[in-house]
Order: structure tokens, then sequence, then C-alpha cells
């Protein structure tokens, strides 16, 4: 019982056992369900943090059960960590604008986020690259996608800061 609950977690409720893209379409569902909570079901911004932070530990220690006894250290079904890679960004965008923007431009903004988060998580640029060769643990497998959403919180700003300088 205490398997097909911890399978069901790290794998995001099966999404993870999807044959093509499992990472992508974890990543998509995630930015849907943010949007969701965001801007349909409006729920408090402290409480999504709340959320975010217990996956984030409860993480940890869920994917290290489900990779103890495996041959292999970073299955491609375990995608949790693109829902809190992904989340992370989409958090930080939302707190920072507080609901300024309207429907079409915010999913303009979640779209970019969600490219920008599939881009750095593929490619995987220094130190994400290290982090994935290097730490073949749980904390490995989460870490580097935590790295990837921060990658999307940076260039945003930048891209951001670009456009109120240079653009208007």
């Amino acid at each position: 019982m205490i398997k097909n609950i911890n399978f069901l977690f790290v794998t995001f409720f099966g999404l993870g056992t999807i044959r093509y893209a499992p990472g992508t379409i974890a990543s998509l569902i995630t930015t849907i369900l943010f949007f969701s909570f965001f801007h349909i079901i409006e729920l408090n911004k402290f409480f999504i943090l709340i959320i975010i932070l217990i996956t984030i530990v409860f993480s940890i220690f869920s994917v290290a059960f489900y990779i103890k006894d495996s041959q292999n250290k970073d299955p491609k079904e375990v995608v949790i960590d693109e829902f809190i890679g992904q989340s992370l960004p989409i958090y930080m965008y939302e707190i920072s604008h507080n609901n300024l923007n309207n429907y079409f431009d915010t999913i303009l903004i979640y779209l970019y986020i969600f490219l920008l988060f599939r881009f750095f998580d593929i490619l995987k640029p220094f130190p994400i690259n290290y982090i994935d060769k290097k730490m073949k643990n749980s904390f490995g497998i989460i870490f580097d996608d935590i790295i990837a959403g921060l990658y999307v919180i940076f260039t945003i700003i930048l891209f951001m800061t670009l456009k109120i300088n240079f653009l208007t």
C-alpha cells in the first residue's frame, strides 16, 4: 500500500508512466494546475507556497524510497521534480505581479515559463548538468529541476528589465 501511494506521488499520479515525454507532460499539467490555483480557484498564495514546500520536502524522502532498490538512480517515470521545478517560476511570477495582468497576458507568460523550464531542464546548463551527473540520489533528482526553475526566474527578470529599460 505504501509503495503504491509513493509510486503515485513520485510519478505525479501516474503521469510519469506516459510513454512519450512524461516530463514535458508533467510540466504542462503543472502549468495548467497552477493557472487554475491562481486564476480560477483563487487559492491563497501562502497556501500554495505551503503546498510547494511540503511537496519539496516530501519528494526528497519519497524519491529516495522509490529509487532505494533500483539500479536506475534517475528513472524517467519520476516526474514530481518537474512539478517542483515548474511551480517555482510560476509562483514567483504570481507573487510579484499580484494578478495585475489580464488572462491573455498571464497565459502568455505561463507559456513562456513552461517553454523556458523545458528548455533548461532538457539542455541542462551548468550547474544543472553537474548535479545531474554527480548527485545520483533523490536530492540530485529534485535539485537540478529547482535550479532549472531558478534559471527561468532569472531569465524572465532579465527580459523584463531589458524591456522596461530599452523598449518602453
